[in-house]
């Protein structure tokens, strides 16, 4: 097993033959993360700036949309520091916001990774737009996933960066995606989720979730996730081969990759879309590469469960526990973020969200 990956394994509980197992997951902290009055808040990532803050990158939609699919078409990304990771961070500015309908980017963006290469920081994150008029209290009764907005806004998913020469910004937005669909491909539909990994030489490896037409021309496919290289942040990205690393055919569907290196290599923690990897839907799963590019399953591979023990001494199955990012200071990870939610589970059954962290225990 590679080193740094037992922070993960096993999750924070007891698992299953009634073994008990104390994990290398601290109690995580109530009221740490972000969480907005009047918002969905989901799926965060974390970077250390020059003022020694901490800068956290989210998504956020109005609570009058449904949570699901209202960041099809409504998401932004927003700005919160804190001074330690835990939080709670503050918020203080839209990083990216709407910014009109002719743009790919112009009606939602979602899926923020933030990374910094010299002295640039770059924010990866998915973008869509649609045609139509804005979703209201007045016409919310007829948007769901089969309305004209969520057809045109989960069809025009893409990838694409903002760059910025400091975290509190401004951001310079491309006017073009940075990985389009390809016809005949696992991303013929969309693409989306991305997570990079600049290396020392300035190239970059992204692994990004890609889903495709299916036979009928209309209906899209399970997701699948791929890996493109580009020579520097904002060159030309080019997938790798034509098969996804992974996929309903190849060893499952997984969702909200997050990729991480070290001395041994590259790291991927990741959601276990069906439990086809870990045994349960939804859990964490772990994958190593010596590369970025061909990557194999960690011979233990649950990362964590939905069961999560907070500092106030109360053990809680959390409704959702998704968008995985972990925090590396020093060459080690720190911190483990998630997007959750309150609830028995599934999109429509909870009434808040917010993104938590959970400390790490040295090594």
């Amino acid at each position: 097993m590679m080193k740094y990956i037992f922070f993960f394994v096993l999750g924070c509980v007891a698992i299953s033959n009634a073994q008990n197992s104390i994990s290398n997951f601290k109690p995580a902290p109530v009221g740490g993360g972000l969480e907005m009055e009047g918002y969905w808040v989901w799926g965060s990532s974390v970077i250390k700036g020059e003022d020694q803050l901490y800068h956290m990158y989210a998504s956020r939609w109005p609570k009058m949309l449904p949570f699901h699919p209202g960041w099809m078409i409504a998401s932004e990304i927003v700005h919160a520091t804190s001074k330690t990771p835990e939080g709670p961070y503050q918020f203080k500015e839209v990083a990216l916001g709407a910014r009109g309908a002719q743009y790919w980017d112009g009606r939602s963006c979602h899926n923020p990774k933030i990374v910094k290469y010299k002295d640039t920081y770059i924010l990866y994150y998915m973008g869509s737009t649609h045609p139509f008029e804005e979703v209201t209290k007045e016409n919310v009764n007829e948007f769901d996933l089969s309305s004209k907005w969520c057809i045109a806004g989960r069809w025009g998913k893409r990838v694409g960066i903002a760059i910025s020469k400091s975290p509190n910004g401004p951001w310079k937005r491309l006017d073009s995606p940075i990985l389009e669909v390809k016809p005949n491909s696992y991303y013929s539909f969309l693409t989306s989720n991305p997570s990079p990994l600049i290396k020392e030489d300035g190239s970059v490896v992204l692994l990004f979730k890609g889903r495709s037409y299916k036979k009928d021309g209309i209906t899209n496919s399970d997701m699948s996730i791929g890996v493109a290289t580009a020579p520097s942040y904002d060159g030309k990205y080019t997938v790798v081969g034509n098969a996804p690393l992974f996929s309903m055919e190849h060893f499952g569907e997984v969702e909200d990759p997050h990729l991480w290196s070290d001395a041994t290599g590259y790291h991927m923690i990741a959601k276990d879309q069906r439990g086809t990897i870990t045994g349960e839907m939804g859990d964490g799963l772990l994958a190593h590469s010596k590369n970025g590019i061909d990557w194999e399953i960690d011979k233990t591979p649950r990362a964590y469960t939905k069961l999560v023990q907070w500092n106030n001494g109360k053990t809680i199955k959390q409704g959702q526990l998704e968008r995985p990012f972990v925090l590396v200071e020093k060459g080690k990870p720190t911190h483990l973020f998630f997007a959750t939610m309150d609830g028995p589970g599934g999109f429509g059954n909870g009434t808040k969200t917010w993104n938590m962290v959970i400390p790490l225990k040295e090594e």
